[in-house]
């Protein structure tokens, strides 16, 4: 029984692994546009790596979850829990910012052969989310709260990109993420901010009442309206209110 929530873990990483190889399948692809044009793209299918980081996230919450219903929590559990956390949600968002990056530089005259030392801030990301983990497993004070974002939201929110990439009819979106400095920017502030000791909310509560719950019950209808109003693009904006509510409610209460 004790296993069980290693298991999921387990499932966690290997979902992980599935993303990484659909997104460094995917590559690059030269088209044509409608005025005949060439165009380079990243092939639709990298949609399946943001499936399975998202497959990945609802494991995550599983394992906790089935450790504490069998009370099987262990140090190990925890360990693993880490290191299949980096996988997912940090190498194989890593791996669809590389691809975007080459993108956004293929877009230029000669961009494909563009040095690769263009497009190894990527891996920031997978770095910064390594020492989270790693800060995270040794600290004693976040019982009931995060510092820095977490890297499951991280990971969920960089996955979230290539959906909105191809189901996302308006052309500043579209130009947007093939914007080498758009891509940069994102690297640097989810690495900062999970890096930073930003005060971040948690689902866990020292009192289940409605105060506690309210930073949570205000997301959840941020994200359901701008869900229905911009599809995918309510994932970017969720994860921008939670860290604006974590940090309004945070300072709230200190």
């Amino acid at each position: 029984m004790k296993q069980i929530p290693n298991i999921f873990t387990l499932l966690n990483l290997f979902f992980g692994c599935l993303a990484i190889i659909y997104t460094v399948q995917t590559g690059l692809t030269l088209t044509v546009d409608n005025n005949g044009e060439s165009l380079v793209v990243i092939p639709e299918k990298i949609y399946l790596a943001s499936v399975f980081i998202g497959i990945a996230a609802v494991i995550d919450f599983l394992d906790g979850f089935v450790a504490r219903l069998l009370n099987a929590s262990s140090e190990m559990g925890k360990q693993l829990d880490s290191l299949a956390d980096v996988v997912s949600f940090g190498v194989a968002p890593g791996m669809i910012i590389y691809q975007f990056l080459r993108l956004s530089y293929a877009q230029q005259p000669d961009g494909l052969d563009i040095n690769s030392l263009w497009l190894m801030p990527a891996f920031l990301i997978p770095c910064a989310g390594a020492y989270r983990l790693a800060r995270f497993n040794i600290d004693t004070e976040q019982s009931y709260g995060f510092k820095g974002v977490p890297i499951p939201a991280a990971g969920l929110l960089i996955a979230a990109f290539p959906l909105v990439y191809w189901y996302n009819n308006q052309a500043w979106a579209i130009s947007l993420l093939s914007n080498k400095w758009f891509w940069y920017a994102v690297i640097f502030i989810v690495s900062y901010l999970m890096i930073s000791t930003l005060p971040m909310l948690a689902l866990k509560f020292k009192n289940a009442t409605i105060k506690s719950f309210l930073p949570f019950i205000i997301m959840a209808i941020i994200a359901i309206i701008s869900a229905f109003i911009i599809k995918w693009m309510a994932v970017p904006i969720t994860f921008a209110a939670y860290v604006i509510i974590s940090l309004v409610f945070k300072q709230s209460k200190s």
